[in-house]
């Protein structure tokens, strides 16, 4: 499905048809398309959030408004080459296109159609040149090639620890921090710390095409594809993450270049330093940072800092309300009781949607639930002892929310109408756990078997279970019923002197007793 409403979104930033085109892998044509439709509808960002994807591109494209062409295409190469001559240009290949199509019988292009399909075809062949970035539109991003040393204190072992680096395109204002590892956890980390740092967003981000930003099963050189959580950091903060093909540095040469600055004044300058910490070695290069962004340029006035705090910062969008938490994605099947188990956790899903495969995105402290893309459930993460429910009243059907408009009050209430042997069963049974609610599935068993009996029967059994012990258990009750109910329909048999004589018959000597 197009990314209608992420098209939308990068249009309201400003971003140009190229950065568009790159960041969501679709063509520029269309692009085009979607803006043009959007303008004719009057639809503009920030859409409403009810509005679904599906309903979006049925908004802009219903299917019965968009009949495919039986128009003939022209032959693109032909009219390329034949365009490089002296004297030729487009009207006459039109008028020989024209001709074609009438004596082949194929229906044409009107000459604005065939100017445009031939305009957007040389724009695929255009050759790329040098952009220059304005003030506060793009980060570059990258881990510097060799990572710094932390010492084990106790043992003496050495782990290696791996330098991010982001630096703003136009002032090269870099931030700089070091973790443990290069993993999913560690990138996202970095990014969240790098835009506190700068205390803004930029429209575009442009990383190294590794593996924690891009999928390389999915992606090639020209069309990166975005690991989910990556894509949902884009989204969080309102920027177009663009990824650098792979092995073109040209595509990020500020944060290259830029690495082997931070390799020279910090990994370099730290090199004869020991460090115990990751701790203390970020607190180390954060004073290198410091000193590295304050440095005065060496061929025009002013510093990194200088330049960015007088050019750039003001530019930049603001940071959203909340930070942005690493999402871990799986896959559940709703059960038969409506919820999915996450980590031996429990969280409720609407019924109709039984059986069904569901998406589910983990947070540290939010579970969310979605189907096809469309988020039908919410919880906060639960922690502590296995098993425990989150559980939404909606989610429930209709006679299990019905269940729960119970509670001991009304469940003596209705003992009471009865009568009192059940009213003194109810009680009982509600004040025999420790939390009277362990007790209401017991209660609603008796308003059940009061249901399939009757009251008078019910009211019997438990005059009959109270004499046997003052607390009896909806178990007992059922077992009395069950018992009432088979001795009244076998009927008794009459026993003859032949069937007791056939009888084994021990004496008192079998039983411990004396023969008389």
């Amino acid at each position: 499905m197009t990314k209608y409403r992420e098209i939308l979104r990068l249009t309201a930033l400003g971003l140009s048809l190229r950065d568009i085109e790159k960041s969501l892998k679709v063509s520029r044509k269309t692009v085009v398309k979607v803006q043009k439709r959007a303008d004719e509808l009057s639809l503009s960002w920030t859409l409403d959030e009810s509005l679904t994807d599906a309903e979006l591109e049925q908004r802009m494209f219903p299917k019965d408004l968009s009949p495919k062409s039986t128009k003939r295409m022209p032959d693109f190469d032909y009219i390329r080459k034949e365009l490089l001559k002296n004297g030729v240009n487009k009207k006459l290949l039109w008028t020989e296109y024209l001709e074609e199509c009438s004596q082949n019988g194929d229906e044409a292009l009107m000459y604005s159609q065939f100017c445009y399909y031939i305009q957007q075809n040389e724009q695929k062949r255009r050759a790329t040149m040098h952009i220059p970035r304005k003030a506060g539109q793009q980060i570059e991003v990258d881990w510097a090639g060799d990572p710094a040393k932390i010492i084990d204190p106790d043992t003496g072992e050495i782990t290696e620890a791996w330098i991010f680096v982001g630096v703003m395109t136009y002032s090269q204002y870099a931030f700089v921090e070091a973790f443990i590892n290069e993993q999913q956890k560690a990138w996202i980390t970095a990014h969240v710390h790098m835009y506190e740092f700068f205390g803004g967003v930029t429209p575009i981000l442009v990383p190294d095409n590794a593996p924690t930003a891009t999928n390389r099963k999915q992606s090639d050189k020209y069309e990166p594809v975005l690991i989910k959580s990556y894509e949902e950091l884009a989204q969080h903060y309102n920027t177009a993450i663009i990824p650098a093909r792979v092995c073109t540095p040209k595509d990020k040469p500020i944060a290259e270049g830029n690495v082997g600055h931070v390799s020279t004044w910090i990994t370099a300058a730290l090199r004869n330093e020991q460090f115990f910490s990751l701790a203390e070695l970020n607190q180390e290069i954060r004073k290198k940072l410091k000193k590295y962004n304050e440095a005065s340029f060496q061929k025009k006035e002013g510093s990194r800092q200088k330049l960015f705090l007088e050019d750039e910062k003001p530019l930049l969008m603001p940071l959203p309300a909340t930070r942005f938490e690493l999402a871990e994605h799986r896959t559940a099947t709703v059960q038969f009781n409506y919820h999915i188990a996450v980590d031996k956790m429990y969280y409720s899903v609407p019924y109709q949607y039984i059986k069904d495969k569901v998406d589910v995105r983990v947070t540290d402290t939010t579970i969310e639930i979605f189907k096809d893309f469309r988020r039908i459930a919410s919880h906060k993460r639960l922690y502590g002892r296995p098993g425990q429910y989150s559980t939404v009243l909606e989610h429930m059907p209709p006679d299990h929310q019905k269940y729960l408009e119970w509670n001991g009050d009304r469940f003596r209430k209705w003992a009471e109408t009865i009568g009192i042997n059940t009213y003194k069963v109810v009680n009982s049974i509600l004040t025999s756990g420790r939390v009277e609610q362990q007790s209401y599935r017991a209660c609603m068993g008796l308003l059940k078997l009061a249901e399939r009996k009757s009251s008078q029967q019910l009211e019997s059994a438990c005059a009959k279970a109270l004499q046997y012990s003052n607390s009896p258990s909806y178990k007992s009750i059922k077992n009395i019923l069950a018992a009432d109910h088979g001795a009244k329909s076998e009927p008794p048999q009459k026993q003859t002197n032949e069937s007791s004589q056939s009888g084994i018959t021990r004496g008192a000597r079998y039983y411990g007793g004396k023969r008389s």
